[in-house]
């Protein structure tokens, strides 16, 4: 469980971080950059939306589920992904564990405002309006990145290297952070590599 004075943090931490990344250029002084470092700050990005979300459905009472939408998000990532020649089994792969993550951020943020009796103070937030370009901007840089990125992604040593990009940021940006934010970021960069035979993870 997140702690009351700190339900909020988590997102702001995510998205200070991506601050902090976009301004400096790299994870960390010390860390030499990865050309997996943008993949992963894109999907910090899209993580810390989730918040967002969750509020919106909080006041709504909607679902965390929603199938159509997901199949909606899957389908647009399938068709972007074959013009940049990421195969659709990668591309779904990928995305359904993004949208997993979202909603383990979901899940964990509602089920902590219904033991602390309310959600944080929040002005009405328009999901279809404010938040889905907002993600539609987002799917977009992770296309590009993923195609950018697909002869590391599909090195024999791509796991290893996305462990460690994920490890980095989360150690340069989020020292005594939730773990959650950990989880969730591991979760949604999960199916990130692409089996060199197959063309889609193992």
């Amino acid at each position: 469980m997140i702690p009351s004075a700190r339900r909020i943090s988590w997102a702001n931490g995510l998205m200070a971080a991506v601050f902090v990344t976009m301004t400096t250029g790299s994870v960390s002084a010390q860390t030499p950059p990865s050309r997996l470092d943008p993949l992963v700050r894109a999907s910090a990005r899209r993580l810390a939306i989730a918040e967002q979300v969750a509020l919106s459905k909080w006041d709504s009472g909607a679902a965390v589920e929603d199938e159509t939408r997901e199949a909606q998000v899957i389908v647009g990532a399938i068709r972007a992904g074959d013009a940049k020649g990421i195969d659709s089994v990668s591309m779904t792969r990928f995305f359904k564990a993004q949208i997993e993550a979202n909603k383990v951020v979901q899940y964990s943020l509602l089920a902590d405002w219904r033991r602390d009796g309310g959600a944080p103070a929040h002005t009405p937030i328009d999901l279809a309006k404010t938040i889905r370009p907002e993600l539609d901007q987002l799917q977009a840089e992770l296309i590009a990145e993923l195609a950018s990125t697909k002869d590391i992604r599909s090195g024999a040593n791509c796991r290893v290297e996305m462990a460690t990009a994920i490890g980095n940021y989360l150690q340069a940006h989020h020292k005594g952070a939730s773990k959650l934010n950990e989880i969730a970021l591991d979760r949604a960069l999960s199916e990130s590599c692409i089996h060199p035979t197959s063309g889609s993870t193992p």
